[in-house]
């Protein structure tokens, strides 16, 4: 059985793909650092934390992404702009998902960090 998170990452990158975006890579890993999904679209270079929740009741779901999760992210992003030669331009990008039954939402917050 997949877990919530996982369903929600599925869902984020179908909706990436539908915005045009090429996902390049899924639950990336440095050290102990991860970052949920890799994709480009127009020459930029997108790192995307998907946050996923079936209740509002403790908060929005992009609330969820704390300091220490955003250095975390910033040092893997280092080392895959560093092993994949990377000179263009970067993003930080968060997806906020909420899913409880049938009731589905999913914000795109671009530019949401750095």
């Amino acid at each position: 059985m997949q877990s919530f998170g996982k369903k929600g990452e599925d869902l984020a990158v179908s909706f990436l793909k539908k915005k045009g975006y090429q996902v390049l890579h899924r639950n990336f890993r440095h050290k102990k650092s991860e970052i949920d999904i890799i994709c480009s679209k127009a020459g930029l270079l997108v790192f995307v934390e998907v946050k996923s929740r079936s209740s509002k009741a403790f908060g929005q779901p992009e609330s969820f992404v704390s300091k220490s999760q955003e250095q975390s992210i910033l040092k893997a992003s280092e080392a895959f702009v560093l092993n994949e030669d990377w000179h263009g331009d970067i993003r930080f990008d968060i997806i906020a998902i909420y899913k409880n039954g049938q009731i589905e939402e999913i914000e795109h917050f671009e530019d949401a960090f750095y």
